[in-house]
């Protein structure tokens, strides 16, 4: 069974109920855990980002304005 060092999320939790939201969270990080693997993560939804995310990079018209540690914004 392969597991790949990177997996890309793309809005994954858009559009969801709140309990099929944290479902998805939930299943995310147990991949993370589970196989050590990094998680790309696109999303909107600044409640997403803070339970999910390590670093941000913010984004507009493809360029990126802002880098930081979750920690740090």
């Amino acid at each position: 069974c392969m597991h790949p060092p990177l997996l890309i999320a793309d809005e994954p939790t858009t559009a969801l109920d709140v309990h099929t939201q944290k479902l998805v969270l939930e299943h995310l990080n147990q991949i993370r855990h589970d196989y050590g693997t990094a998680i790309l993560l696109i999303t909107h939804d600044l409640g997403v980002i803070a339970e999910m995310a390590d670093q941000v990079v913010v984004m507009r018209q493809g360029e990126m304005v802002e880098k930081a540690e979750v920690l740090e914004l």
